[in-house]
């Protein structure tokens, strides 16, 4: 594996060592109070220097989250989805980067415990609740982001195996993460494939100066005729772009509709504090009915969005199949409400939100990315429209 152009470990904000040790998280109280006390004070610093801190990650492991929803007997907590979301939702609240980490880190431990063999899980899922190992989620391509029938990077057998060649960008996490969940398109379809980031031919390029989670590490991943044994494969190819890519779609849309719950919540919350204490002509930005206006569409969407993440976070733990469009939904809702009312933050704060000394300028950056990844919101909307379409003829 090579890795070219990754910034020194010193680029990275030091973690104040006074700080106590992380406590277990197991919903969304216990992750609000891991939030405020490890995550969103240091927040600004981690988009500033491009990357989340190696202390950080391990007090996440400490907390138990990066697979909680993981069961008991592969290292988890057994948490149910609509838990995760909370917690998830948290985590935005605070940085939506290291949102950004669990996110695709929950795609690849929930892909090897849905879909792998018991040797796959056996091997993968107890480092992956442990945060031992780390995965990132390898789909876009230079040419391919939401149109996944796009897709170049190619899985051919060879002797048993596989050798894998592509390039995959706008991976989150792939700067620092131990293993790739790889789609590649195979002679029958399009495969699921597990590499470890020593792999001979694996190469690691990072991509800075995004406009928005600037700390969630992403990189260009390369592979260049990269050989993997037999093993590396999850579930039969044939469906994956039918069943696997689905499911792990879902739980991505899943987390990023939580994260930008999150980036609603910490607008509503900026805004009403800044309001609060800052006056136009002696009476206070918050006695403004204009100012009201602006909060009071804050509180009313943040609660519609998080009411759409329950619903669907409930029919997964129930196993409803409208689970997926449900997701849809709450995902499209909550990412554009991120996306407005992160504006309208921003326009509340004036000249301040503008610059570095308060957040909301970070949220308005994050929550535009909520619109684009995991599905841009164009995508969904046509996506939901068809649901739409299907009942009225059904």
């Amino acid at each position: 594996m090579t890795v070219t152009g990754v910034a020194p470990p010193a680029a990275a904000p030091p973690v104040p060592a006074e700080r106590a040790a992380a406590r277990p998280v197991t919903g969304r109280s216990s992750a609000r109070a891991f939030v405020d006390t490890h995550v969103a004070p240091y927040a600004d610093a981690y988009d500033r220097a491009g990357r989340v801190p190696e202390e950080l990650l391990r007090r996440v492991a400490e907390a138990g989250l990066w697979a909680p929803f993981l069961p008991p007997e592969a290292g988890g907590a057994g948490m149910d989805w609509v838990t995760l979301g909370e917690v998830h939702e948290e985590v935005g609240r605070g940085c939506s980067s290291l949102r950004s980490l669990l996110t695709v880190h929950t795609m690849a431990a929930w892909t090897v415990q849905r879909w792998g063999s018991p040797e796959q899980r056996e091997r993968w899922a107890p480092a992956f609740a442990a945060g031992e190992r780390l995965g990132a989620f390898c789909l876009s391509e230079p040419g391919a982001g939401s149109d996944t029938s796009g897709i170049t990077t190619t899985a051919a057998g060879s002797g048993g195996g596989w050798v894998l060649n592509g390039v995959k960008k706008w991976t989150t996490g792939g700067q620092r993460a131990d293993v790739f969940l790889v789609f590649a398109r195979t002679a029958a379809s399009i495969g699921a494939f597990l590499v470890p980031r020593d792999t001979p031919g694996v190469e690691v390029r990072p991509i800075d100066d995004m406009l928005g989670t600037r700390a969630s590490m992403l990189a260009e991943i390369s592979f260049t005729d990269v050989v993997l044994d037999r093993d590396a494969l999850l579930g039969p190819s044939g469906f994956t772009a039918g069943m696997v890519l689905t499911g792990t779609l879902d739980l991505g849309r899943y987390s990023v509709a939580a994260g930008s719950v999150g980036i609603v919540q910490a607008c509503l919350e900026a805004s009403a504090a800044y309001a609060a204490s800052r006056e136009v002509g002696g009476t206070p930005l918050a006695k403004l009915p204009l100012i009201q206006a602006k909060l009071s569409d804050m509180v009313t969407d943040a609660r519609a969005a998080r009411l759409l993440l329950a619903e669907a976070g409930r029919l997964k733990d129930a196993g409803e199949a409208s689970t997926i469009m449900a997701t849809w939904v709450a995902k499209y809702f909550a990412s554009t409400a991120a996306a407005r009312h992160a504006s309208e933050a921003v326009q509340i704060h004036g000249a301040n939100g503008c610059g570095t000394g308060y957040p909301v300028a970070r949220y308005y950056r994050d929550a535009k990315v909520m619109e684009i990844i995991e599905g841009s919101n164009e995508i969904q909307r046509m996506t939901i429209a068809g649901v739409a379409d299907r009942e009225k003829t059904g």
